[in-house]
């Protein structure tokens, strides 16, 4: 590892030593941990030049090793849920760890945000972590090999870049899962906010997606920036968990903007992942968080994609390489 990028001691977790970095731009500045590949914080400027928190997290590791949120972490091999942990791959049914009730979610009881992720590289403006997946993992086949870099490529930008390969067909939907709220403290309520995407998909009670890709036209519109707040008056719900199509994966393309007025701080998404998940954080709990803390904006494939032929397909085959790259690009108004 780099001499250059600071790095202190974390803890351990299954007897695997976890340790905390910093990358530094000089605009931004990002924690990392190698548990869970977690950011644990990321401080930006507001309009008057003050650097504050904008994520969701905490100084220690303990609280993560309790953490039902998945805060600030990559969540795999799946992330978001699959009906009832079963589907068909290379025409064979697959049973998958149900840890949502029925269901599977992220990766399953033990996923990838609870294991202490190796180092590869590491500098004072990127870090690559890595960690393999045995076959059988959570119920997958085929050992996987997964790497992710966080970069700093430009002033206040955060770059999240995963990659993986596997001997045996499998499944891979890698997302980074950080709460961001923009002020630094209480709700994500007076966030405004806009989704690039003309469709999106409904759900059932379970969250699962139905296989309709809607139109988003009515309450769940968000081409123009709504506040949080609004958009939950006008849906008639206690908070949003529904995934926008974005277009076919690998292009880079704008995907949201979250901004907040008494901060002026905003944060524009661009990824080459076909659909953001949107979650309000309205299940977020004390001790830790109170309702609405944060909002993700996860960029992923559609969840439940292995039960819907017509989904972007999250299918990864031997010989085949993974790759998506997100960014996470903070900006200021009204300076």
């Amino acid at each position: 590892m780099d001499d250059a990028l600071p790095v202190r001691p974390w803890g351990t977790v299954d007897g695997g030593a976890c340790v905390l970095c910093t990358l530094d731009d000089g605009v931004c500045s990002v924690d990392i941990t190698n548990y869970g590949a977690i950011v644990t914080a990321v401080r930006v400027p507001d309009r008057q030049g003050r650097l504050g928190n904008v994520v969701l997290g905490h100084d220690r590791l303990a609280p993560y090793l309790l953490d039902d949120a998945y805060l600030g972490a990559v969540v795999g091999r799946s992330a978001n849920r699959i009906a009832r942990g079963r589907c068909e791959l290379a025409g064979k049914p697959l049973q998958l760890t149900q840890n949502d009730g029925r269901h599977h979610l992220h990766g399953g009881a033990r996923g990838f945000s609870r294991r202490v992720w190796g180092w590869v590289r590491g500098g004072r403006r990127e870090m690559v972590l890595a960690l393999t997946s045995v076959d059988g993992d959570e119920g997958y086949p085929g050992r996987l090999q997964v790497e992710v870099r966080y970069a700093l490529p430009s002033a206040g930008t955060l770059e999240v870049s995963y990659s993986a390969q596997a001997d045996r067909a499998t499944l891979v939907n890698l997302t980074q899962h950080s709460y961001f709220n923009l002020a630094g403290a209480g709700t994500i309520d007076g966030h405004a906010l806009q989704v690039s995407a003309d469709h999106y998909l409904p759900t059932d009670a379970a969250l699962i997606p139905t296989g309709e890709r809607r139109p988003v036209d009515g309450p769940y519109d968000l081409r123009d920036p709504a506040t949080v707040g609004a958009l939950l008056a006008r849906s008639g719900q206690a908070g949003v968990d529904h995934s926008y199509l974005l277009g076919a994966p690998g292009v880079l393309r704008h995907a949201a903007r979250l901004t907040e007025p008494t901060s002026g701080r905003g944060l524009d998404v661009w990824t080459t992942q076909p659909a953001l998940h949107v979650y309000t954080g309205h299940a977020l709990h004390p001790p830790a968080f109170s309702a609405r803390a944060g909002l993700c904006l996860e960029a992923q494939h559609p969840p439940d994609a292995p039960n819907h032929p017509s989904f972007d397909s999250t299918v990864l085959r031997p010989g085949e390489a993974y790759r998506h790259v997100t960014q996470f690009r903070f900006f200021v108004t009204g300076t």
